[in-house]
C-alpha cells in the first residue's frame, strides 16, 4: 500500500496510525465503560472499515495510473501515426497496432511492484 496517493493529500500511513490509535482508546473505554457496549461495538465496526477503504484507494490509485499511462501511450501511437501518414511512410498505422496488440500486464501486477 502506497504511503501518498499520487495527486491527493491522502496519506495512508497517517491514516491508519490514527485509526490504530482510535481503536485503543475506543478500547479503553470499553474497558473503563462496559455498559456502553453497544457504543462501543459501533465505533469499533466503524473503525474496521477503514483498512479497506485505505486497501480499496490504494487499488483504485493503481488502476488509474496505468489507465493514464494507457491513455498516454495510445495517444502517443495516435501522433506518430498522423506523422507517419504526412511523411508519406508506407505503414503510418503501424504505430497504432502496435500500441494496441502491446501485452497487457495482469490486472494484479501494479499491486505486486509495490
Amino acid at each position: 500500500m502506497p504511503h501518498t496517493i499520487p495527486n491527493t493529500t491522502i496519506n495512508l500511513r497517517e491514516v491508519s496510525t490514527r485509526n490504530e490509535h482510535a481503536r485503543h482508546i475506543v478500547a479503553g473505554f470499553a474497558s473503563a465503560k462496559p455498559w456502553l457496549t453497544d457504543i462501543w461495538g459501533y465505533l469499533h465496526s466503524a473503525l474496521d472499515d477503514v483498512p479497506a477503504l485505505a486497501s480499496e484507494i490504494g487499488r483504485l490509485s493503481a488502476e488509474l495510473r496505468d489507465t493514464r499511462l494507457d491513455r498516454a501511450n495510445l495517444l502517443a501511437a495516435m501522433r506518430a501515426t498522423l506523422a507517419a501518414h504526412a511523411d508519406g511512410e508506407p505503414d503510418p498505422t503501424w504505430y497504432l497496432r502496435d500500441a494496441l496488440d502491446a501485452p497487457q500486464p495482469p490486472p494484479d501486477a501494479s499491486r505486486r511492484q509495490r
